[in-house]
């Protein structure tokens, strides 16, 4: 009996310790801690370059706040000077044994989707692109880049004093037309509500990282009496925005804000969330998830699109708000699927 009463005493204590180990520290309110390893993710970048102050450079940034959050460890780029680049870059970062490998923009497309098919234990992500049949290592994203063309097209119909805007393209391709196509629509909307007529001229660089090229077309625009030009060109548009300071001419910018580059010139830019995408492929991958043979879309529906305008304070011509709240107007029609905006020239 004595036995029995001391094993009952023992085991009822042993109860008593594990209920009050097992609640939490409520003075102390310490959280769980993350026991999670980062991840390492990698990309490619195309011949614009990690420093394109566009497309590659976004993508850049959305690895480094992913590193900020724990989620990756410090982000690998490899830079692309020209297309032979790619397969070699994309099998020195498979070599790296990287748990994601990114390839920024369309140019890849063929090269990752090889790679993907190569090594399907490997997970890849490609930015801009998609393909009829995704392997299942592979994901694909793409952007309604004619939805916010459609808006920069419509600020320019608006406010053009001479009645011509330029279009400055980088490689010609059906991904560049989209931009393309959504601004001459929106430049075409805008002449119709006000009642005008606009010229819309366009012209290829066929390169994404030859500033020097994408200022002697604008140059050739401006002095034919263009005043504004919206470009879609990469590391070829810091040219063009050159070319407007020097002819105090009106410039859209790409991709990001590119106010910065020309405060008094730069009307507004579109907004393309390649930071967004490569964050959230990354988030994924860290939480156990892989959406591999499916395409992702960012559009205006899914905020993954948008129009920033420009330094307000110095820049060289008014935006009214009335213009600003049309702008509104037609994101909201766009995004509820009233407005189809054009995916190809017409």
């Amino acid at each position: 009996m004595k036995f029995k009463k001391t094993f009952a005493a023992l085991l009822v204590g042993a109860m008593i310790l594990t209920g009050c180990s097992s609640k939490p520290n409520k003075k102390t309110g310490e959280k769980k801690e993350n026991t999670k390893k980062p991840i390492k993710y990698a990309m490619v970048t195309d011949t614009g370059g990690v420093n394109d102050q566009s497309f590659n450079q976004s993508a850049y940034e959305g690895l480094k706040e992913l590193q900020k959050e724990g989620i990756i460890e410090k982000p690998t780029y490899l830079e692309s000077k020209q297309a032979s680049d790619y397969k070699t870059h994309l099998e020195t970062l498979l070599d790296s044994k990287n748990d994601l490998i990114a390839g920024i923009g369309f140019a890849l497309k063929k090269d990752i989707e090889a790679a993907a098919k190569a090594n399907p234990d490997q997970k890849y992500v490609i930015i801009d692109s998609s393909f009829e049949n995704t392997p299942k290592n592979l994901i694909g994203t793409i952007f309604a880049d004619n939805e916010n063309s459609f808006l920069v097209g419509y600020l320019a119909g608006a406010l053009t004093t001479s009645n011509k805007v330029g279009f400055i393209g980088g490689i010609t391709s059906p991904l560049i037309k989209k931009f393309e196509a959504g601004f001459r629509a929106g430049v075409e909307q805008a002449a119709k509500d006000n009642n005008k007529k606009v010229e819309v001229v366009a012209q290829y660089a066929e390169s994404f990282g030859d500033a020097t090229k994408g200022k002697a077309i604008a140059n050739s625009m401006y002095s034919s009496g263009v005043d504004m030009i919206f470009h879609a060109s990469g590391g070829t548009g810091n040219g063009v925005i050159e070319s407007a300071k020097e002819n105090k001419k009106f410039v859209f910018g790409v991709d990001r804000d590119q106010s910065y580059l020309a405060p008094e010139y730069v009307v507004a830019s579109t907004i393309k969330k390649v930071n967004e995408a490569i964050k959230s492929v990354g988030k994924d991958l860290y939480e156990g998830k892989f959406r591999g043979g499916e395409t992702i879309e960012f559009s205006l529906k899914t905020n993954g699109v948008d129009v920033a305008y420009g330094k307000e304070d110095q820049l060289k011509i008014k935006i009214p708000n009335e213009l600003k709240q049309k702008i509104e107007e037609l994101k909201k029609s766009i995004a509820e699927g009233k407005i189809t905006v054009p995916t190809e020239v017409k």
